[in-house]
């Protein structure tokens, strides 16, 4: 069974870090298109960051350099590790992966991220 759970989310201070995880079971990362989703209560979902199967890395004008994506290939687990949040970044946020270009056909249920002023 195909599966993407996210873990890490929680509630931090303006300024603060957290690292998010999302396990893969099922399949593997390897040549697929993979990415970090977020969506903020009454607003639509937007990219956070994106691998493709080249492992080229794209990010959202938005994280102006305080996130890194990466992955573990021997765990199986991507991750976002996210410094100096903001309050606007508070949101749900979903991992995905699957076939390039979009990388869609799986997706967690998200982890919830809360950052207080």
């Amino acid at each position: 069974q195909v599966q993407l759970v996210e873990s890490g989310g929680g509630s931090v201070q303006s300024g603060g870090s957290l690292r998010l995880s999302c396990a893969a079971s099922g399949f593997t990362f390897k040549h697929k298109c993979r990415a970090w989703f977020r969506q903020a209560l009454g607003k639509g979902g937007e990219e956070v960051a994106a691998i493709d199967s080249e492992g080229r890395i794209i990010y959202s004008d938005f994280v102006e350099g305080r996130f890194t994506i990466s992955q573990d290939n021997a765990e199986n687990t991507l991750y976002l590790q996210m410094n100096s949040l903001k309050p606007e970044d508070t949101g749900t946020y979903v991992c995905t992966a699957g076939r390039c270009p979009y990388g869609m056909d799986y997706r967690g249920k998200g982890t919830l991220v809360t950052i207080s002023s």
